[in-house]
């Protein structure tokens, strides 16, 4: 047992802890100065970013609070060489060095194209906060980590080493990977288990498959094309569409996996789990446990067990419960009428053909759970260690959250979880030089990406740069420049009169992440909760015996379920007393009334 006095605004506070593993002294976290007791010499001086690591079975056994503020601080943490940061002896992809190749060690452990390239995960993922999305400077060359050191040095003749590639060809800074933007990781859980669900209903369908039969492949009403079974009960693949590679490969009668992989650009990782264990090592050099082996040291740092099992889980965790983007619309009502048509003119021109604005998670598919059951090898399998539960409703989570409405949470992500070609003609600068879903160095390799993953837009006005390359500045930009199976939206886009177009604009504007404490989804400038969408009478009807029938409109088809109102009535206006009248799910009802005066409001219920 460690005594550990904290000095808090003038205060001395007595707390006792075990404090293990790593740096048990540090000077100042955020404000507070800490002084550790009884602590040897040899930890005078350390340099660290975790101060206190949590050990494996902590992640069942501490309370979410206390497993979110931990994730959080692996998720903010500036790795030092004194905890393992770095990777002196092994490449990014986990790989040993080439033969010959010095250690990356001062000057060589940090390379922005092939890395190491950030000291933390929020070096990158930081706007408008940690966890956000990322500058076109926090740009990641995807597959160069493949590279020893990325040098461009012509005289260097080993392939993958600092300049050749796998066919001896010279790589440049064009070719050596993929620059690819920072996505932001807001909604994360829901999105997560949204794509188990969808994986779940799939591999139903494929399964009752008998010899002989076909079977469209649909999910939460994202058709995936159709799934074939021959009559010697090997698979047909040919019409499955929207998925990658690794997820449609079949080896005689073994089924493809169908695995909707929501994470990167190009739906190369499945969970955020396989994203963190990717990441940790490629951009850090800090190997998990579970990736890498309990006691070894693989990248030859002197570090062992540089990340547990448990703060693996308490990363995805934190990431998992980032509240979800949600809308910002100015109370200007030239804007305001702007922004219902842009929301308009988006649903009738066909974008939310791939941008679906709402999917559904249905019985209690909030609840997340790590692991993922669809892990790959390297990443925590289920039974591997104790469940860990996280309700993504819960309203002491960071909000806004989403809750469900009768039993079905609907997820505004704006997206269809399918890979799209939306590229043009072979010279087209939006096609990627490298395909990340085929084996390094083989043909398919080398022979380009056009396809990516339906950009989510909740959020998107909150990232500084657009499109998976980050090249564009504007949204009007990354519109234009979509092609191929976007090219109709794209044309109906342009065919637009200015004002449309414009209101496009507007109504994209407003899909942002929102302030810190936002209990809305919708707010406006201030971040006040705003009613939205407005809500108006289109006909009132007087009827026999006294009874008034009213009707309204609102729903322009963007929200599901559709956006209900709440009907009120008060007898004057000075002042009001509202009182609810009840509705039918419709959008007419007949009320009686009295001779006096009357009046009505609409409000939208949010779910």
């Amino acid at each position: 047992m460690r005594v550990a006095i904290l000095l808090v605004s003038g205060l001395f506070v007595l707390c006792c802890r075990v404090l293990k593993n790593a740096a048990r002294v540090t000077g100042g976290v955020n404000g507070l100065g800490l002084l550790a007791l009884g602590a040897g010499a040899a930890e005078l001086g350390r340099e660290v970013s975790l101060p206190v690591r949590l050990a494996d079975g902590e992640e069942v056994t501490r309370p979410v609070t206390e497993l979110l503020r931990h994730g959080e601080q692996v998720f903010r943490a500036n790795w030092t060489v004194q905890e393992g940061g770095g990777r002196p002896r092994t490449k990014g992809n986990g790989q040993p060095l080439t033969a010959g190749t010095a250690p990356l060690v001062f000057p060589r452990n940090f390379n922005r194209v092939s890395a190491p390239d950030a000291n933390s995960c929020a070096g990158c993922h930081n706007a408008p906060v940690p966890g956000g999305n990322g500058d076109i400077v926090a740009n990641v060359f995807v597959t160069a980590q493949r590279f020893d050191f990325a040098t461009f040095d012509p005289g260097d003749d080993v392939p993958t080493r600092g300049s050749q590639d796998e066919r001896g060809a010279l790589a440049t800074l064009q070719t050596i990977g993929n620059s690819r933007a920072t996505p932001g990781l807001f909604g994360a859980g829901y999105l997560e288990m949204l794509a188990r669900q969808m994986t779940a209903e799939l591999q139903a369908i494929r399964d009752a498959l008998a010899p002989g039969q076909s079977a469209p492949l649909v999910s939460k009403g994202v058709n995936f094309g159709t799934l074939s079974r021959r009559a010697d009960g090997t698979w047909d693949v040919s019409q499955v569409e929207g998925l990658p590679a690794p997820s449609v490969v079949s080896t005689g009668t073994v089924p493809p996996s169908l695995i909707i992989r929501p994470w990167h650009q190009g739906a190369q990782v499945v969970s955020l789990r396989e994203f963190a264990n990717n990441a940790f090592n490629h951009h850090h050099g800090i190997q998990s446990t579970e990736r890498f082996g309990t006691g070894a040291d693989p990248d030859g740092d002197g570090f062992a067990d540089e990340l547990s099992r448990a703060e693996v889980t308490a990363v995805c965790l934190f990431q998992a419960a980032l509240p979800v983007p949600g809308r910002v619309i100015p109370s200007d009502p030239v804007i305001e009428a702007a922004v219902l048509n842009g929301e308009n003119r988006f649903m009738a021109i066909g974008c939310a053909v791939c941008h679906v604005p709402n999917l559904p998670l249905t019985e209690a598919g909030w609840i997340y759970t790590e692991p993922n059951p669809y892990n790959p090898p390297g990443n925590l399998q289920p039974g591997q260690a104790p469940e860990v539960k996280l309700d993504l409703t819960d309203p002491a989570l960071p909000g806004p959250r989403l809750g469900p409405v009768h039993g079905v949470v609907y997820v505004p992500a704006f997206t269809d979880f399918k890979l799209h070609d939306i590229c043009a003609h072979e010279d087209d600068p939006n096609i990627e030089p490298l395909d990340p879903n085929a084996p390094a160095g083989s043909e398919a390799f080398f022979g380009r990406n056009r396809k990516f993953l339906t950009r989510r837009l909740w959020g998107v006005a909150s990232k500084p740069n657009f499109f998976h390359h980050g090249l564009y500045t504007t949204l009007r930009e990354a519109i234009l420049a979509h092609d191929g199976e976007a090219r109709a939206a794209r044309d109906a886009f342009a065919a637009l009169s200015d004002y449309d177009r414009n209101c496009v604009i507007e109504f994209l504007k407003t899909l942002r992440v929102l302030p810190p404490g936002a209990t809305s989804l919708f707010v406006d400038e201030e971040g006040r909760p705003k009613p939205w969408p407005p809500a108006r009478f289109t006909a009132w009807t007087r009827l026999p015996a006294g009874a008034l029938r009213l009707s309204w409109a609102g729903d322009n088809g963007l929200y599901a379920p559709p956006r209900l109102f709440r009907l009120q009535q008060t007898e004057r206006l000075d002042p009001p007393a509202w009182v609810d009248i009840e509705t039918g799910p419709g959008a007419t009802v007949e009320i009686p009334t009295s001779e006096g005066t009357g009046f009505f409001r609409l409000l939208p219920v949010h779910p």
